[in-house]
């Protein structure tokens, strides 16, 4: 590979949800170790870096994004032990490992705001955001909570109202004191000085909010739905001030060698690249894209997204693309099972770095959960938007086996979250002895993409076809051209790509058929079938 190309370039980022992913002590919670005995697995899927979601201590009111230490592992999870033998063994396996950074809040259980709320004059009380009440007595603005209510909860004891854009237990950090930053770059350091190969950091887009506090405007496109988007949030998010705590926070990672920041950001194209910041000012590495998973699953508007995000990308940014997380529904039940194949080699085959969501390489769905298994606290709050905004559908325990509780958890074991009904044949073990499953689709994509530099680091272009249901592109790098063809939809397509070449050899299809050579004048694209072609 070239190497003026990071890790973070050419490789594939593997997301876990630690509580889903291996349970190995038998409380029905994923732990390290559990992902420890599964490294075998993840490289199997041929990706470079695994990225784990929060594991700090936490009270778990938002599932360890309500962080009580910064610098320590859950007892749920683990030890610190257990966390130093797993990063050593993930190197070891030649892996990456990437944490979650959670800096916008902490807990209300954090020391730091145990203080900061004990009294108006502690030294601490600045380090979050504290306001006096409205003259009625009630917030002191508009501002929403992403999990529904006000962003403003009182404190009796001191007689203020304290900002916090997710739950009541999640208050948000002041930025604009600096010593606040001075300690979160600490923290970093401390991990990086055990070996992480960098951060997810989380909610990056929100750290700074308005200096005067003003209430933020309606949304006139508001859709009725979801509470928290009928406010314009011109005054909590996206602030210019922000990107002085990113260039911070780059300066940190740049201290040591070939470590990375990914920054959690939905906004559009244009605001999207200000986080890449500047060549004398670098910011993020990757500002998370997340548009795939938001435009309409039709072959025009995906192309649409993907040339003008193309066009947004600054000559010295790189660019990034996810179909699926924590936070939103499964890619198989967005898309439909007949087309997560064509999805994912969209996602593989794209020029940058491309985040999977464990789980999707098996065509993982939404699990339906039962009233009194619902946990995510945007649902709890909100039961009647609850199918809208819960996560704990896509959050499911990883499918192993055909053993009870699918190999996650030993038999007999309630787990955190109901393991999906089709667990019995939709598997990992399943799936690897089937050598036209999805699974081998995926291993043998992600194969292809690390043997070929045109799909790495290859330059992209789209291409014109008649049938508005093909997205049709190729990725070229030196005299290595290749075609992809994805047909979007359950019919068969025939396309006349004869202005690109003459005849071209399929090296991968979707339904995984071997190679064979083609007439591009006359391509046949079978029902929900995507194609990888060299010519």
């Amino acid at each position: 590979m070239d190497s003026r190309f990071h890790w973070w370039q050419t490789g594939i980022i593997y997301q876990i949800y630690p509580r889903s992913f291996q349970d190995s002590n038998g409380d029905g919670i994923g732990d390290l170790p559990g992902i420890e005995s599964r490294l075998d697995y993840v490289r199997s899927l041929n990706v470079s870096a695994i990225w784990l979601s929060p594991i700090y201590p936490s009270p778990m009111h938002d599932f360890g994004y309500d962080v009580a230490d910064y610098c320590n592992i859950h007892p749920l999870f683990g030890t610190l032990a257990d966390f130093d033998r797993l990063l050593a063994e993930t190197h070891r396996c030649g892996l990456k490992l990437i944490l979650d950074l959670v800096p916008n809040h902490t807990s209300d259980e954090h020391p730091w705001f145990i203080e900061s709320r004990s009294s108006r004059d502690n030294p601490k009380r600045d380090w979050y955001i504290w306001r006096d009440p409205a003259p009625d007595g009630g917030p002191p603005n508009n501002w929403l909570s992403y999990f529904g209510g006000p962003a403003w909860t009182f404190d009796p004891h001191t007689g203020q109202y304290y900002l916090h854009q997710f739950v009541k237990q999640q208050p948000e950090l002041n930025y604009r004191n600096p010593a606040v930053l001075t300690a979160m770059l600490d923290n970093m350091r401390f991990w990086l000085d055990r070996g992480v190969d960098g951060f997810r950091v989380d909610v990056i887009w929100l750290m700074m909010k308005d200096p005067l506090f003003r209430d933020e405007p309606p949304n006139p496109a508001w859709n009725g739905i979801n509470p928290h988007d009928s406010l314009l949030h011109l005054y909590t998010a996206n602030l210019p001030e922000v990107h002085d705590l990113i260039h911070a926070m780059r300066r940190v990672l740049d201290e040591y060698d070939d470590r990375m920041m990914v920054g959690e950001i939905y906004l559009p194209n244009e605001e999207l690249a200000k986080y890449y910041g500047t060549p004398e000012a670098p910011e993020c590495h990757l500002p998370f894209n997340f548009h795939l998973i938001h435009v309409p699953w039709k072959a025009a508007a995906v192309r649409q997204l993907v040339d003008d995000y193309e066009a947004s990308v600054p000559p010295h940014g790189w660019p990034n693309w996810v179909l699926g997380n924590h936070d939103q529904h499964r890619l198989a039940t967005r898309v439909g099972a007949d087309q997560a194949r064509v999805a994912n080699m969209l996602l593989l085959t794209l020029r940058g770095t491309p985040t999977c969501y464990y789980g999707d390489e098996i065509g993982m769905h939404d699990v339906p959960i039962p009233p009194d298994m619902v946990q995510d606290p945007p649902a709890v709050n909100q039961p009647e938007i609850a199918h809208i905004v819960g996560r704990d559908p896509e959050r499911t325990p990883m499918q192993w086996d055909a053993s009870p509780n699918a190999g996650f958890a030993p038999a007999g074991v309630r787990t955190w979250l109901p393991v999906a009904d089709d667990y019995a044949v939709r598997n990992v073990a399943v799936q690897s002895a089937d050598p036209t499953s999805i699974l081998s689709f995926f291993r043998a994509l992600t194969a292809l993409r690390g043997a070929e530099p045109a799909l790495t680091i290859g330059a992209y272009r789209s291409l014109d076809v008649a049938a508005d249901d093909v997205f049709v592109y190729e990725r070229r790098h030196g005299d290595s051209r290749l075609l992809i063809a994805l047909n979007f939809v359950g019919a068969a397509r025939r396309l006349d790509l004869s202005a690109v070449a003459r005849q071209a050899q399929v090296i991968l299809s979707t339904e995984l058929t071997g190679p064979r050579q083609v007439t591009l004048a006359d391509l046949d694209l079978r029902p929900n079938e995507g194609l990888i072609l060299r010519i």
